[in-house]
């Protein structure tokens, strides 16, 4: 069988084009092109299946990949030709038909039945077009300026066949010899009639005078208005927050149903949730920190329904359980504590109780056999850290490192830990059986479901237990000063080793988002921004501020000397003190900031070596009664112009973060001043942006084709130019806060959103509207007047009325998304706007750790009953076009 493959592709001198064609049972096979007239590269392949899968990518002279396809091309070949004319065109992931080929809309679309291509014994041209389109009563058309196509007869249009979803084929006999020229178009089935046709120039093609040779004709790109596109709406809350009459104090996975009963009420479409993994780190409040999961996979039990197991709880616990269910559900907030303590204690009754069943339950076994590459580490991790009372495996007695052959033992029935182990691994299966339930539940509904990807991971978890090499552990990540707090954020997860990750072509990764599938058809990526460079602190700092960049094109020595700056390690790298600065920190109390300080002959002062770090003077003051001259300390310790670095052997230099704001550049002199202020600004705003772009290119195409979930990044922060370009490359989905505007703008204008963006109005690490409303006055009677077009002064309270016109705003426009947080839905009603407005945020970034126990004021079950406020909900959703 003969393939011949033209492709337009317009190259500078010393580029070429290759085609790479998948085989089944070995390597890629690399075809190389050549290059014709008009920007046309031909190849010639001998090939021998009916199917084929394969790509294009452009060279230099060396072989280096320029650019390549990160989706590929697919086709199948009729039975009755033996060589085919292929015309081709480059397929960009951004283009509708990759990105909306997605499981949110294959879920809408469950009873699809591909349809068979007609086989006509004669035709010349197979055409072939990839668009995913939501509509059921639609169908694509085909029509163009030949007789045998209709002379672009809305009458006397070709009929294409979805052969798969999102795949439309037509086969035709054209038998003029003339330039074709053609569009596609939508027919509603409905209406019986064309409803819309592809923009811009026409599309063409070729004749084809050759008998025994079929021209496929492969498109890419349906041009359709946007308003003919997918669009939805959705309600974000955490499950933890979810508030039902059968909850335990805290949301379940079983709750996720009667939310997605509430959402189809009120015709949303999507529900976005935050990360569900297991956190269980001491049974503590900090474990309500959902980004700090001590397992990627392992789901967090306190989402389990004890209710739903498979056993019943026993009858004589049956009133002690409603006791203490009624007295936590009665609670404002989340009492985690008292919470997850009792749910383990109903789980190991009810585990030691029914052990003989559970052990002979097939599909446990089941679930243990697909599960057990990450489920027997998880199991014996949770054995060790109850055991040891601590997950930081580096202080156990056992196992501190994680040797398989050791730890498999673990799921032997002889061993002594082995019920322990199981009752872990019994947990996992019993949520994991819920949550598919509701995901399924929710499904049937229409309704899809949006998870959240924290981007870093736990220093004791699992993961950094059985595969440490995979990450920085002598690093902490974290996030440099923003809005939210002036001394950046530390997370104190450990930093990725993204050397070792490329080893194997990201596995780990894929390995993660393949679990998340299972759930998910939509995914929010925590801070995109880590897959261009993190935010790196050394293990010796506790604040953000004293992070830098990485990977980041440091400043080097032999720098220095070509500005003329007159580099000193001590002066620009170790804390700068003088009286002066003393004074202002500490005021009269500066004697007290002596006993940590040295004077130095010059009158300025220097840290004892048992301080000299933040981390030093954190622990130092951990064990002493709180004392207010331990933050000024903490915070004097940043007072450095440069922060190190040490790499290939020598010492490279960061600029500190807002050097400008620091004490030490004030002292300097005027020249020096701006020197180094020319040098900061070339190193935050010059000259990272290719690597970042290089280095998440290397990273995201590979990880993200794992996956078939709408990929959606929060890209909020101090955003290099290269993140948007990637992300528009990789059609992913980019967030717009409507008060956390890019640039210099004092609010984003939802208005202005393009179609790959999700809007919103608040997010959990922000105050709600009604909380934002009262922290600004300024800033609010500007919101007021410019953006919501108001006259005369602004209330001093968020009115429903004026809550409802900000939804609005964020529902009418060309966004893909438009989710919005509970709150905010309950804003726009006075009666079920919460009364403590206060206790309704999710998170404050700049309070760490932070307790993380919103619950909604209301149940569920009363908003499903609410009609009134459902319907109001309702309309405005379809009429905004989203449903």
């Amino acid at each position: 069988m003969k393939l011949y493959f033209n492709i337009e592709y317009h190259t500078k001198p010393g580029e070429k084009l290759e085609l790479i064609i998948d085989e089944k049972d070995s390597a890629p096979r690399s075809h190389s092109m050549f290059h014709t007239e008009n920007g046309l590269w031909k190849c010639e392949v001998d090939y021998f299946s009916k199917s084929i899968d394969y790509k294009y990518q452009l060279t230099d002279d060396r072989k280096n990949v320029l650019r390549e396809e990160f989706v590929k091309h697919g086709l199948n070949f009729p039975h009755n030709y033996k060589e085919f004319l292929i015309f081709d065109e480059w397929n960009n992931k951004n283009f509708p038909e990759n990105y909306l080929n997605n499981k949110i809309l294959r879920n809408k679309f469950t009873q699809l039945k591909p349809q068979k291509l007609p086989s006509l014994k004669k035709h010349t041209h197979l055409f072939r077009i990839e668009a995913p389109i939501y509509n059921h009563d639609w169908e694509i058309v085909l029509v163009g300026n030949t007789s045998s196509l209709g002379n672009w007869s809305y009458e006397n249009f070709i009929h294409l066949s979805q052969t798969d979803f999102g795949i439309w084929e037509a086969s035709v006999e054209i038998p003029e010899v003339q330039l074709i020229q053609y569009k596609y178009a939508i027919f509603d089935k409905a209406q019986q009639k064309i409803v819309d046709i592809e923009s811009g120039a026409n599309r063409s093609t070729v004749p084809n005078t050759q008998k025994d040779v079929l021209q496929i004709v492969v498109d890419h790109y349906f041009k359709f208005k946007s308003y003919q596109m997918y669009h939805d709406a959705g309600v974000a809350v955490p499950v933890f927050s979810l508030r039902t009459e059968n909850g335990f104090g805290v949301g379940e996975f079983s709750d996720i149903k009667k939310l997605g009963d509430w959402a189809n009420e009120t015709s949303l479409g999507i529900i976005q949730i935050l990360p569900i993994n297991d956190t269980t780190a001491n049974y503590s409040w900090t474990d309500s920190y959902p980004y700090a999961a001590v397992s990627v996979y392992a789901l967090h039990p306190q989402y389990i329904s004890i209710e739903n197991l498979d056993f019943k709880l026993p009858k004589d616990l049956v009133d002690e359980y409603q006791a203490e269910r009624n007295e936590l559900n009665a609670l404002e907030l989340v009492d985690y504590e008292k919470m997850i303590s009792a749910k383990w204690k109903y789980l190991k009754i009810i585990f030691n109780t029914e052990k003989e069943s559970i052990y002979k339950d097939r599909s446990f076994k089941k679930f243990i056999k697909d599960n057990e590459e990450w489920l027997l580490p998880y199991s014996a991790f949770c054995v060790l850290r109850d055991k040891y009372k601590t997950p930081n495996f580096n202080t156990w007695k056992t196992h501190k490192k994680y040797i398989a052959g050791k730890v498999a033992p673990f799921f032997s029935a002889k061993n002594k830990d082995y019920d322990a182990s199981m009752l872990h691994a019994w947990v996992q299966f019993q949520l994991h059986k819920q949550l598919k339930d509701a995901v399924e539940y929710v499904h049937s509904l229409g309704i899809s479901l949006k998870g959240d990807l924290p981007i870093g991971i736990y220093r004791y978890s699992v993961e950094a237990w059985t595969e440490p090499e995979l990450f920085g552990m002598d690093f902490q990540a974290g996030a440099p000063p923003d809005q939210f707090t002036e001394i950046g954020q530390n997370w104190e997860f450990p930093t990725y080793n993204w050397e070792a990750m490329k080893n194997d072509n990201y596995q780990w990764w894929k390995n993660r988002f393949k679990a998340l599938e299972q759930y998910f058809d939509a995914m929010r990526i925590d801070h995109i921004l880590g897959f261009f460079r993190i935010w790196r602190m050394p293990i010796s700092a506790t604040q953000g501020i004293l992070g830098y960049f990485y990977p980041a094109i440091p400043v080097v020595l032999d720098e220095f000397k070509a500005r003329h700056i007159p580099f000193d390690f001590d002066r620009y790298c170790k804390p700068f003190t003088n009286d002066q600065i003393l004074w202002k920190y500490f005021g009269e109390e500066n004697f007290r900031a002596l006993e940590f300080l040295i004077k130095n002959p010059d009158g300025t002062y220097q840290f004892k070596e048992e301080f000299d770090t933040q981390r030093k003077l954190t622990d130092h003051f951990s064990k002493l009664p709180k004392d207010e001259i331990a933050e000024k300390l903490i915070s004097l310790c940043a007072n450095v112009l440069f922060v190190t670095e040490e790499k290939d052997g020598e010492t490279v230099y960061h600029p500190r973060f807002n050097i400008l704001k620091t004490e030490s550049y004030q002292y300097l002199s005027d020249w020096e001043r701006e020197s180094i202020y020319e040098l900061y600004q070339d190193y935050f705003y010059k000259r990272q942006d290719h690597l970042w772009k290089e280095k998440a290119m290397e990273k995201l195409p590979a990880i993200l084709s794992s996956t078939d979930m709408l990929i959606c990044g929060e890209d909020l922060g101090l955003v290099p130019d290269c993140v948007p370009e990637v992300m528009d490359e990789l059609a992913i989905i980019a967030l717009k806060v409507q008060r956390m505007p890019p640039g210099n703008l004092s609010f984003y204008n939802p208005k202005e959103a393009t179609y790959l963006n999700v809007v919103t109005a608040s997010s959990h690490d922000s105050s709600t509207l009604r909380q934002w409303w009262k922290e600004n006055e300024v800033l609010r009677q500007t919101y007021f007047n410019q953006q919501l077009n108001q006259y005369g002064k602004a209330p001093d309270d968020l009115k429903p009325y004026l809550a409802e016109i900000i939804m609005k705003q964020h529902l009418y426009n060309d966004a893909m998304l438009a989710i919005f947080p509970i709150q905010e839905f309950l804003a726009t009603d006075e009666n079920l706007a919460n009364p403590n407005m206060n206790s309704e945020r999710i998170n404050d970034p700049a309070v760490f750790p932070h307790y993380w126990r919103y619950r909604m004021h209301l149940n569920v079950e009363n908003l499903i009953e609410n009609s009134a406020f459902n319907d109001k909900i309702s309309n405005w959703i379809k009429d905004s076009g989203r449903k």
